[in-house]
This record gives structure tokens, C-alpha cells and sequence, in this order.
């Protein structure tokens, strides 16, 4: 017979002894996140702990990777609120990584139809929670549309069954540099087209985690990669350079990346706003010609090995021309 499970602590989203990497918004008693890549890691002692989610009123049920230790990746379809988590007596440590938060449904207003709501811990009475060392890298963020949010890497399924953030571009060159990551993509988006799921134009969602919850920062980040303009069906060099002074205006000291649509689109008109600015610290990428067609799911989506063509590339760029350097 299992042992049943003895609630003891109970641990709020806000415990410092939990450490929450990406955009997340913090309200009373929940951190939310609507973005593919964001990470809750905790370390504690002893044999099991509940993770909790709020999921009431979700239509569709986001994917979250769980791993304990250096086991493999977990697959986890959030359609209850509480996931349980067992291990041999002892100290562990668990990471869950947002797969996927689909984006063909609400997750911008209040109440979402899909997001991750963390809602804290319920660790077993034989189970303490121990601190965990904070990020000591880089800060990079990155902003984009399904690409850098994962959509169709897996395969050319439209839903969640087929995007995975953590194969994106963007979260492959961020574990790259041991950097804390805020992996921003939101489907359909560009400059001033606004994206699937009621999220605004890139211009009018950069600053927020989602409609009323402003991001905020503890700490500014020392590179902003941009990877907007493929959605944009026509784009003005001053529509992007407006999109760059507000990035500019947030992280006055940050090194802005600029980089292209990997498929080259409006790659003249990003390169003439970058140069209009007259910035030393933002640099202009052009990322043509990384990947083909071949290397995508869709002729669009990157697939896995797309991807990690891109982050190759991106890495190398990044080593070049920003501060950033991976670990030796």
C-alpha cells in the first residue's frame, strides 16, 4: 500500500526558496505566465511535494516538461490543478519547463482560456523545502513571434501537440550562456500586427507579461534580442525604429540585437532603422539564409535541428558582437 500523502508546508509562488525565470506576472497568492519557455525550479529534502495550479475556467490545457534530478523531461497536459511528484528519501532538485501555452486562445485578458497559473507548494509533512541559489548569469531577453515561442517544431501540428518551447532558437542560445531567459513569442505577431490569442501588436504588448501586469525587472538585462517583422505584411523603417526606442527607453544601458526574419523579409528596412538611430550599443543581425525550407516542419516553422542551426548561429553572433560569452 502507498503511503498517503501528508499535507505539511504549504509554499507560496512568491517564496523566495522558488525561483521563477521568464515573464511571469506576479498577482496575490499566483504567478501567471502566458509564454512557451518560462521556468519554476525549487530544490527540497525528503520523498514528495504537490505542485498547484489554479486551471479554472481554462478551455485548453497548456504542456509542461517536469524533470526531478537528471531525470528525463516529464510530460505533463495541465487539466487539473495539482501535480504530484514522488522520489527516493533524500535532497532533489526539480525544474518544470512551459512547453507550450497555446496560442489560438486567449491568454492576453483576464480570464485566459489558456496559461500557466502557478499557485505555489503543498510539500509532504516528511518534506522541507530548501534554498536555492538565484541565476548568477547573464540576463537576456528575447522577443518574437511563433518561432521564438516554439509553434511546429515537433511537427506541423497546429496545437500544442507540435510547438515546444524548450527546442526554440531562443531558449537553446539562453541555456548557452547560462543566462536567466525571458523568452517572449507570441503566434502571428509582428511590429504593428497584432498576434493569435488577442495579444496586441509588438509594439503595444513590449513592457507588459499580459493585459494589466506590467513587466517588471529586478534586475535590467544585458542583451534584448528582437526577432519581429516576418508577420508585418508591409514595414515603415520608422515603425521598427519606434519599436527599438521603447525597447531603448526600458534598458537604456542593455546591447539591443536586431535580427532579421530568417527568411530575409524586411531585412532592407530593419537594417535602414537600425542605422537611422545612430545607437552604439544595438546591433543589426542578419540571420538570411540560417535555415532553408528544408529545415522546417512547414516551409515557415523550424523544425528541432532548425532551431538548433539558428541558436549555432546566434551564439556565435551573440560571442561576437555582445558581452556575452558561454561558460568555459
Amino acid at each position: 500500500m502507498p503511503v498517503p500523502f501528508e499535507p505539511g508546508e504549504v509554499v507560496a509562488p512568491s517564496d523566495p526558496r522558488i525561483v521563477l525565470e521568464g515573464q511571469w506576472g506576479q498577482q496575490p497568492g499566483v504567478a501567471i505566465t502566458v509564454n512557451s519557455g518560462s521556468r519554476i525550479s525549487f530544490s527540497y529534502a525528503g520523498e514528495r511535494v504537490q505542485l498547484l495550479f489554479d486551471t479554472d475556467g481554462l478551455t485548453v490545457a497548456p504542456h509542461l516538461w517536469v524533470t526531478v534530478d537528471d531525470g528525463e523531461p516529464s510530460l505533463h497536459v495541465l487539466e487539473g490543478p495539482v501535480i504530484e511528484l514522488s522520489a527516493p528519501d533524500g535532497r532533489h532538485q526539480v525544474s518544470v519547463v512551459v512547453k507550450d501555452v497555446n496560442e489560438h486562445v486567449n491568454r492576453w485578458n483576464p480570464p485566459f482560456e489558456c496559461a500557466v497559473v502557478f499557485a505555489g507548494l503543498v510539500l509532504d509533512v516528511r518534506s522541507a523545502l530548501r534554498l536555492s541559489g538565484r541565476p548568477s548569469g547573464p540576463r537576456v531577453e528575447f522577443y518574437g513571434d511563433s518561432i521564438t515561442q516554439g509553434v511546429r517544431s515537433l511537427s506541423e501540428h497546429p496545437e500544442s501537440e507540435g510547438a515546444d518551447g524548450t527546442t526554440s532558437y531562443a531558449y537553446l542560445t539562453a541555456r548557452a550562456f547560462g543566462a536567466t531567459s525571458y523568452q517572449v513569442g507570441f503566434g502571428s505577431q509582428g511590429i504593428s500586427k497584432p498576434g493569435n490569442g488577442e495579444v496586441p501588436a509588438g509594439a503595444d504588448s513590449f513592457g507588459w507579461n499580459f493585459a494589466g501586469s506590467p513587466a517588471e525587472r529586478v534586475e535590467p538585462s544585458d542583451v534584448v534580442v528582437i526577432n519581429l517583422g516576418v508577420n508585418d505584411p508591409t514595414l515603415e523603417v520608422e515603425e521598427y525604429a519606434g519599436y527599438v526606442r521603447r525597447v531603448r527607453a526600458a534598458y537604456p544601458a542593455a546591447t539591443i540585437v536586431s535580427l532579421t526574419p530568417f527568411n530575409g523579409k524586411h531585412a532592407d528596412t530593419i537594417e535602414a532603422a537600425v542605422k537611422s538611430l545612430d545607437d552604439p550599443n544595438l546591433v543589426y543581425v542578419d540571420s538570411t539564409g540560417w535555415i532553408t525550407e528544408a529545415d522546417c516542419t512547414d516551409q515557415v516553422h523550424p523544425t528541432v535541428e532548425g532551431h538548433a542551426k539558428i541558436a549555432t548561429h546566434l551564439i556565435k553572433a551573440l560571442e561576437t558582437q555582445t558581452s556575452l560569452h558561454r561558460p568555459a
